[in-house]
């Protein structure tokens, strides 16, 4: 009977050493990670604002995939939420402000604590990728929650490691959606022709890019110049393609011919109305190279005949409009006999 007594007592230091030890714990906490990814700021904002991609990159749904989620009909944006319900109860995230693309605020909600604050921030960086910053912090707590917290290690053990988990996921889906592409054979039809200024110059695959870039760039320059109206999408046209080198002229459409001064550096040519096999990409320029292969194998299994006129290409979408590079459309004009 006495050594009960003398476990009671025990038990009753502990739990009152333990309660005074959770009671002097502090009232708020804040937990923040952040990770570079390589993918402009406004691809990444736009994953983050909506709620319905968190499933995709979300540790804790991984982690449970059998959690529930319910989104409402608005789940991006300024008022977008999301809820879920686990073994461990109901939780709901709301979005409450949001400076596109450079932070997002929200409130999280769990059970009956206290309201949790979730700040992001997304930091551009000179070489196109972003610094990713997330943080979720709280004030005022209840002793429940800070036995809870306790109980687990602590908030940076709670949380740490599943924020490092999901920003890892959210790196890996956003590189894999920036490398989609699609290849669609539209088939033969005609093209209608018209005058465009541009520039010519040989590339590779390794600096094809930034030639394109500077040419665009001083034709567009002399245009603004001499008020030139530009009248279509860039085009380039491939005058020579036979090597590893090719040679190319990057043009920019306009509604007729121009006079151009003396000594220009930019020429003036036509495209006339031609028939034409065409192919449309959607994806990074990186990926074209596939969408030409297709072209050309489509064009030996259907006993089609290249015509003298060179191929060209057509940049329908602009980049500056369009983060992603999944999204950018190109069109590829094979002249036929």
């Amino acid at each position: 009977m006495k050594a009960l007594k003398y476990i009671l007592l025990l038990l009753l230091i502990l739990f009152i050493g333990l309660s005074i030890y959770i009671a002097v714990q502090p009232n708020s906490f804040e937990v923040t990670r952040t990770r570079n990814i390589k993918a402009p700021q406004e691809v990444l904002y736009n994953k983050i604002i909506d709620f319905e991609t968190w499933k995709d990159w979300s540790s804790w749904i991984e982690a449970d995939p059998e959690m529930k989620l319910t989104f409402p009909e608005k789940h991006e944006g300024v008022g977008g939420s999301y809820s879920w319900e686990d073994k461990d109860g109901v939780g709901t995230m709301t979005t409450v402000a949001a400076n596109p693309h450079n932070s997002i605020t929200q409130e999280m909600q769990i059970a009956e604590f206290p309201k949790s604050d979730v700040s992001w921030k997304l930091e551009p960086k000179e070489d196109g990728s972003t610094d990713v910053t997330w943080s979720i912090s709280g004030k005022n707590l209840p002793f429940g929650f800070k036995l809870v917290s306790t109980l687990m290690g602590g908030m940076e053990k709670l949380i740490g490691p599943n924020y490092e988990r999901s920003l890892e996921k959210l790196d890996s889906i956003t590189q894999e959606d920036m490398k989609r592409f699609e290849v669609t054979i539209n088939g033969v039809t005609e093209y209608g022709g018209g005058y465009y200024l541009y520039k010519t110059t040989n590339a590779n695959s390794q600096n094809i890019s930034a030639k394109m870039g500077e040419n665009f760039g001083a034709i567009m320059m002399f245009m603004g110049k001499n008020g030139i109206k530009q009248s279509g999408m860039p085009l380039t046209v491939y005058n020579d393609m036979s090597s590893t080198d090719v040679i190319m002229s990057n043009g920019i459409p306009v509604k007729e011919k121009i006079v151009l001064p003396e000594g220009s550096d930019v020429s003036i040519n036509f495209i006339p109305n031609i028939k034409v096999l065409k192919t449309t990409f959607k994806g990074n320029y990186t990926n074209l190279p596939k969408a030409w292969e297709a072209t050309m194998k489509h064009l030996a299994e259907n006993n089609l005949e290249q015509s003298e006129e060179k191929p060209f290409e057509i940049y329908t979408t602009d980049p500056g409009n369009y983060p992603n590079p999944a999204d950018w459309v190109t069109e590829i004009y094979i002249p036929i006999k």
